[in-house]
């Protein structure tokens, strides 16, 4: 199953490094990473994707608990949250297929970015499946690069991550 955990942890050197090695040594794998600095710029928030049960999710959160420079660490997918990622699209856009790319990313609310003759930038934001869905209704062979951020959650209402 898929978990979203977020990890809010001192913004310090090796911060990073420790929670990647924590997974890397336990055989964990990280599907998305996302981090940067808080509103408190001596905090940073991360936000991991991985896949595991209940047992290895547990497990990885107690190790993670563990380690001096975090604070405090939620599994997102416990409750109600919302998700979003964001997409950067460089598609080959030349003749009838501008118009095509255009009306496609205005379905699916993306934002052409940069203009070129021959190329459009489209960024997209939703979540892991919009953004699939955006690529399955292109054509493949348009796709000039594609950078994505993985997933940045947060909880709904009054489910917040703070000290």
């Amino acid at each position: 199953m898929r978990h979203i955990i977020s990890v809010l942890l001192e913004n310090e050197p090796g911060a990073l490094s420790r929670v990647v090695g924590l997974f890397s040594a336990r055989g964990y794998n990280i599907e998305t990473l996302t981090v940067a600095p808080t509103e408190d710029r001596s905090l940073s928030r991360m936000t991991i994707v991985t896949e595991g049960n209940d047992d290895i999710i547990e497990q990885i959160t107690k190790h993670l608990n563990r380690l001096i420079e975090v604070v405090k660490v939620v599994d997102l997918s416990d409750g109600a949250h919302i998700e979003r990622e964001l997409m950067l699209i460089k598609v080959r856009a030349v003749g009838k297929e501008r118009e095509e790319l255009k009306r496609t990313a205005d379905i699916f609310r993306g934002h052409i970015i940069d203009v070129t003759d021959k190329s459009y930038t489209i960024e997209l934001t939703g979540d892991q499946s919009k953004l699939d869905a955006f690529i399955e209704a292109i054509d493949r062979a348009a796709i000039l690069e594609t950078v994505r951020t993985g997933a940045s959650g947060i909880g709904r209402g009054e489910r917040i991550l703070r000290v």
